[in-house]
């Protein structure tokens, strides 16, 4: 018991022991004199400096005080100042007083306007710094060697200093200078931090070292904990050391070109919680052992758009908090067990490749804030949130996927939603009232361009805090404007093709002030009169209806930024309010005023001194541009289908040489210049030379003009990444000066007088995708430097109708990226180039109306996307057969193996390897896409091609991809058509023409159900029509002339508008059209057209009766081959018939069958 009290007593005294030393501790700490003194100096050397300027005296401390009681200032128990915080104050001048404080272990500067170099500061005169805040303070140079001294450092941060020249609003950020690591370097700086837990270099250039620093961070830097690299020039791959580093918990390296992580990258990190490396151009796949790791919470890879992966199932104790996928490529379905990601406060995976529907398990995160799946594949039913599951739901963006059905109201109810985005989705049907309303927190809804119905729930109208409106692009019913008065924060609304009722019941109503409006496609037929008291207005779009007149003089206001008045008949007027010295708009920047039957440039245009984009395409402005059009400040023009003559008005009584003159042009002072649209004018002479030294232009078209001469050089043009000039009169060879241009991705001169050899320079270009050389006078062989890959890059190349002959060497090409290849109407022979085998990608190959011979390329089978095949008017020979059916040609659509000497029976095998011929597209119900492609520049080539359809050379500028079509005419087939033909089911247009099949017509022909063109004439084919084929209800073209067809003719549906042309030269045939009868013989028969004479196409014209009935499926023909416009059947396609024969005959003569 005793022993028990004496330990009782015994805690008791310790217990007031500690209690005596901890109030000493709490004793009001005595500044010392010197620490004192550093401290006024230091802020007597410091003052305050919003934008680099003094501002006032930096007056934070009193000195009758106690330093140590002063705001930022932190001392020990001695009264020395250990800590120093003097962050984000916009203070400048000089701190060197501020070194004499030997005890600080803690220094923060961070946010403030020193803007000088750090090496004038000796910080190994403070040897305590354990902590140094340095970030933001516009510090730029060499990073002084006296840093590495500071051995007891345990963070260090120098990020960001580009940032303070962005918060004192400097125009100049991105060029601003900033720090760097070059001597020392990397290593040197960390070789004795060996106590660095935490490292911010944010924007600090370590470029000099790039490849070393991962090994040198692993090696030196062991109790690593935080690692924040971004910005520094860093090059990968990344090595795996990393992953040694047994503390790490936060790595940041974005916006580092990394490209590649190395295998297990960071699996084994079992401390890491933070992972960034945004925008780091990774490719390959990303390690999913990552996203399972124990401790990780906030994962962000977001625009690495080559960077694969998906989503693992998640155990239900992952810590995951944040998780941004946002432009990469991982896809796949979202796994159920997203669901247990119960700390889940942040998903984003815009344009992503997910697909599927969304686990109804995601409705019950709880800790949900942002949930982001916008422009993916996701389709489906909106999963069911509700107000319990998802009570922290604050932004909800679903835009751009399938989603499907109806909008379940208790969307609008949920507790803590403000924005809710379901544009462009598939989403039908009403939208029904919800309640509470008033009670809602949404600001912003965006409910565009989907399928809804009905009218709008009063509801939405009763949103209180809603600010942003978006219900444009649906079917709602016609609406008035006036039921949006009510919306009183109302500042954004978009009610694209809703059609409106302006006129308003109530006069008293007035309108929210509104920032943003857009009312385009809405039926108008006048400018709406609210748009008066409109102030505020920033953006106004009024494209698209049916508004006429002049435009007031009202519709401006001095906020606006952008409109858009596209697509209304309007004009201006010819003089501006003179009396109104306020008639300037000097925030407008974008002015769209394309389809408006403008004739005259608007004089409005001589006030807008700001402007950066003008739109007036497609209108009827003629003559010279005036001159003040022409703002210095214009990044985009577009002038595109007018009748402009002239660039600008020339100068009178000046005699000045050309280059002179040049550079007078108001056009050549245009630094600015982006992108510049002047296509399809009247425009002549030469292209002004200071085109070519426009640093900033981009964007060049002229092409559809008159212009003569030859291209300017490109030298000083090193931006400019699309160049179109086809369809002029330019001459000469090519410059060399375009291989200057390293960004160039498109560049068309085709339909011009050059006259060159093939450019196999142009290889230099490192983003070339788009070559088009066609129609113009290019000659000589195409020499290739074996063993040498050239155009790398290529995914078009257009070179036909020139004048390029000889053979091709077997290593033609090795373009391995090549989706479209057109050498046709060239004079080129030999066989195909088997390297041809490597353009794996390849979608159109045209080589026709060449002299090349050789035998069926059965080896392109192994295309998988090949969709037009054009072989026609070779010397090709011998039987197609060696067909492996099981692959075949996946995705043909177009086959012309027309005027060769193609021999042996139609077999089975061949038709069945046209495999896209045999899918049905269901009546024309599918979606109407044409063949080509969309560029990053967002220009969409394409393919065109020439085919024989209707008896018709015709040229198709652009090809559905639903258009199929098969031309075996002007061979040596025979035998009989076989039955496996009915396949075919989707075929367009067949033409089996001058062969020498025989035997029946098969009336399995009845099942080619959408063909709209059958050409069977010059056969031996006997036995009657088969009336079956009267089924065929879009056969607008028939011809089965010149076989041994007999008995009648049969009568309904499409045949009985097909003229006698349809059926001559069969002496047996009879009934109508025809005027024999069925009881008449022995009618001569007039002899079939000479295939090798000089009228035989003439001659072949008549037999052809071109008949587009007038009812359900004329549509369906318009679309498919609405390119052919009746009333041109005249002197246009007679000279093509003469041409195309005078060709027809060079490639009989030169191999006679």
């Amino acid at each position: 018991m005793k022993t028990l009290y004496f330990l009782v007593s015994l805690f008791f005294l310790f217990s007031c022991f500690l209690s005596l030393v901890f109030s000493f501790d709490d004793l009001p700490k005595q500044c010392l004199d010197d620490q004192r003194s550093s401290l006024l100096q230091l802020q007597h050397d410091l003052y305050y400096a919003l934008d680099f300027t003094f501002s006032s005296k930096f007056d934070l401390w009193d000195a009758n005080t106690d330093c140590c009681s002063w705001e930022g200032v932190t001392c020990d128990a001695s009264g020395h100042v250990v800590g120093l915080d003097l962050s984000y104050r916009s203070i400048s001048g000089s701190f060197h007083s501020m070194l004499d404080l030997r005890h600080l272990q803690h220094l923060h500067l961070a946010g403030n306007n020193f803007n000088t170099t750090l090496l004038s500061y000796g910080f190994d005169k403070l040897p305590n710094l354990t902590h140094l805040n340095l970030s933001s303070l516009c510090f730029h140079g060499q990073i002084p060697v006296a840093m590495s001294f500071l051995t007891r450092l345990v963070s260090l941060d120098l990020s960001n200093q580009k940032h303070c020249y962005m918060r004192n609003g400097d125009g100049y950020f991105y060029d601003s200078p900033t720090l760097k690591l070059e001597k020392p370097n990397f290593k040197t700086l960390i070789k004795n931090l060996r106590h660095l837990r935490e490292l911010y270099s944010d924007g600090v250039d370590i470029s000099f070292q790039s490849g070393e620093w991962c090994e040198t961070t692993s090696l030196l830097l062991p109790n690593l904990q935080v690692l924040s690299l971004s910005n520094c020039g860093l090059k990968g791959p990344l090595c795996s050391s990393l992953s040694r580093l047994p503390f790490l918990s936060k790595l940041v390296l974005d916006w580092n070109p990394i490209s590649y992580l190395p295998p297990n990258f960071l699996t084994n990190s079992s401390n890491l919680t933070s992972l960034s490396l945004v925008d780091c151009s990774l490719s390959g796949h990303f390690p999913t052992d990552i996203l399972l790791l124990p401790k990780i919470q906030s994962i962000d890879i977001s625009f690495n758009d080559q960077l694969m992966g998906q989503l693992p199932e998640f155990p239900p104790s992952s810590a995951l908090r944040i998780l941004e996928l946002p432009f990469t490529d991982f896809g796949g379905k979202l796994p159920e067990s997203i669901g247990n990601l119960k700390f889940l406060t942040d998903l984003t995976l815009i344009f992503c490749q997910f697909y599927g529907s969304i686990p109804s398990s995601i409705t019950n995160l709880s800790h949900l804030v942002n949930l982001d799946l916008r422009y993916n594949n996701f389709s489906g039913l909106i999963p069911p949130f509700h107000r319990i599951g998802v009570p922290n739901l604050a932004s909800l963006y679903l835009d751009g996927n399938g989603f499907s059905g109806s909008i379940n109201p208790y969307l609008f109810t949920l507790p803590s939603l403000r924005v809710l985005s379901l544009g462009a989705d598939r989403l039908v049907g009403k939208i029904d009232e919800f309640p509470n309303a008033s009670a809602s927190l949404i600001e912003e809804l965006d409910l565009g361009y989907n399928y809804l119905t009905g009218p709008i729930p009063n509801s939405i109208l009763k949103l209180p805090r809603l600010e942003s409106l978006n219900i444009g692009g649906n079917s709602f019913s016609s609406m008035k404007f006036d039921i949006f008065f009510q919306i009183k924060n109302l500042r954004e609304l978009d009610l694209y093709n809703i059609s409106m009722l302006m006129e308003s019941d109530n006069k008293t109503l007035t309108l929210p002030q509104l920032e943003i409006l857009g009312l385009n496609s809405c039926n108008l037929t006048e400018f709406p009169e609210f748009i008066k008291t409109q102030d505020k207005l920033t953006f106004l779009d009024l494209s698209d209806n049916h508004i006429h007149g002049v435009v007031p003089n009202w519709l401006w206001k001095a906020t606006l930024s952008r409109v858009d008045l596209s697509f209304n008949a309007i004009y201006f007027p010819k003089q501006l309010p003179s009396s109104d010295a306020n008639f300037s708009f000097p925030m407008l920047r974008q002015l769209y005023l394309g389809s408006c039957n403008i004739s005259v440039f608007p004089e409005l245009l001589k006030n807008l001194e700001n402007l950066e984009l003008l739109d007036l395409s497609n209108n009827r402005m003629s003559g010279a541009i005036p001159n003040w059009v022409w703002k210095k400040s214009l990044g985009y023009v577009n002038l595109a289908y007018n009748h402009l003559s002239s660039l600008d008005q020339l100068l009178s009584n000046q005699s000045l040489t050309s280059s002179q003159a040049s550079l007078l042009r108001p056009i050549c002072d245009m630094s600015r210049l982006s992108l510049f649209d002047a296509s399809h004018n009247n425009f002549s002479g030469p292209i002004p030379n200071c085109l070519g030294n426009m640093s900033a232009l981009r964007y060049l078209d002229l092409h559809a003009n008159n212009f003569s001469g030859i291209l300017p050089n490109f030298t000083k043009a090193p931006k400019l990444s699309i160049l179109r000039v086809s369809e002029n009169r330019l001459k000469g060879k090519l410059p060399r000066s375009l291989v200057e241009c390293t960004q160039l991705q498109i560049l068309d001169l085709g339909n011009n007088l050059l006259l060159d050899t093939f450019p196999f320079w142009l290889e230099k270009l490192p983003a070339l995708i788009v070559l088009v050389l066609r129609e113009s006078r290019f000659c000589g062989q195409i020499k290739y430097v074996k063993n040498k890959t050239v155009f790398p890059t290529l995914d078009v190349l257009d070179i036909a109708s020139n004048e390029f002959s000889g053979e091709l060497s077997i290593d033609f090409f090795q373009a391995s990226q090549l989706r479209s290849l057109k050498i046709g109407r060239n004079n080129l022979e030999g066989k195909l180039p088997r390297s041809l085998a490597t353009c794996s990608k390849l979608e159109v190959l045209d080589v026709g109306n060449n002299m090349f011979h050789d035998t069926f390329p059965v080896w392109l089978v192994k295309y998988p996307f090949l969709k037009v095949l054009i072989l026609r008017a070779n010397r090709f020979y011998g039987t197609i057969k060696a067909f492996d059916t099981g692959l075949g040609f996946q995705n043909l659509s177009i086959l012309d193996i027309a005027s060769n000497n193609f021999s042996g029976n139609l077999s089975v095998e061949f038709l069945q390897c046209l495999k896209v011929m045999m899918q049905t597209t269901h009546g024309h119900k599918s979606k109407l896409d044409y063949i080509g492609r969309l560029y990053n520049g967002g220009q969409y080539y394409e393919d065109s091609v020439t085919v024989v359809n209707k008896g018709i050379e015709m040229f198709y500028q652009k090809v559905l991809t639903i258009f199929t079509c098969l031309d075996l005419s002007s061979n040596g087939f025979h035998g009989r058509i076989t039955e496996e033909i009915r396949f075919l089911m989707s075929l367009k247009v067949l033409n089996l023409s001058y062969n020498s099949f025989f035997g029946e017509i098969p009336s399995a022909l009845e099942n080619l159900n959408e063909l709209e063109s059958l050409d069977l004439s010059m056969n031996n084919l006997s036995g009657k029509v088969p009336p079956q084929l009267t089924g065929l209800t879009f056969l607008a073209a028939l011809n089965f002339s010149y076989n041994k067809l007999e008995g009648s003719i049969p009568q309904s549906n499409q045949f009985g508008t097909f003229s006698n042309d349809s059926y001559l030269g069969n002496p047996k045939l009879c009934g109508p059209p025809l005027s024999r009868k069925c009881d008449e013989v022995g009618i001569s028969v007039p002899p079939p057209p000479r295939e090798d004479g000089k009228d035989s196409w003439l001659d072949a014209m008549s037999t052809w009766q071109i008949a587009l009935i007038g009812y359900g499926s004329g549509l369906v023909v318009g679309l498919c081959i609405g390119f052919t416009v009746l009333n041109e059947l005249g002197n246009r396609w007679v000279y093509k018939f003469k041409m195309y024969g005078n060709q027809n005959r060079r490639s009989r003569r030169l191999h006679p069958s």
